[in-house]
């Protein structure tokens, strides 16, 4: 079979990235040479830096790839509404749960953080007031992430969002 630049491209992060997952569930990021990781991933170095300049920039890019599907996804349903978003959202996490567990595993979840505030598009240029909103919102969203990550991703995006209601009904 015969791929364009793009498709190889698209080839070798995917490689890439399914092999530095695979060393993240064996040993910390920072005892992951790329070497180790390329001969892993069955790829030259120079692929490496022609698309990274740091294993880190492979999981914010699986990340933000991750959450634009998931955006891209949300949008073209038609039964989305807004209150199916956060549902939606968590259900689609829990759908890549081996992603985000190993990513906290790895002590990054600071990532999905990261993704979170990106995809909110928090901008020095905001009022305070609607940066605030966005940030209370953004950090609440990455607080519940984390700790439902922690506890196993048990409950489905239906059930996280009845919890959230009986949680602001308690207060």
């Amino acid at each position: 079979m015969h791929m364009n630049n793009e498709q190889k491209n698209t080839y070798v992060k995917r490689q890439i990235t399914d092999a530095l997952l695979a060393l993240l569930k064996e040993k910390p990021l920072s005892d992951i040479s790329v070497r180790e990781l390329t001969d892993k991933a069955e790829i030259g170095r120079v692929s490496f830096y022609r698309n990274y300049q740091s294993k880190e920039d492979i999981l914010r890019e699986e990340s933000d790839r991750l959450i634009r599907e998931w955006g891209d996804l949300y949008a073209s349903n038609p039964e989305s509404a807004p209150e199916t978003l956060f549902p939606s959202l968590f259900d689609f996490y829990r759908d890549h749960r081996e992603f985000y567990t190993t990513l906290y595993h790895a002590g990054m979840s600071s990532i999905m953080m990261e993704t979170i505030i990106r995809t909110i598009q928090i901008t020095p240029e905001m009022q305070n007031l609607e940066a605030y909103m966005k940030s209370f919102w953004a950090y609440g969203i990455y607080g519940w992430m984390l700790e439902w990550i922690k506890r196993g991703m048990q409950e489905s995006g239906k059930e996280l969002t009845a919890l959230f209601s009986l949680a602001r009904q308690t207060q």
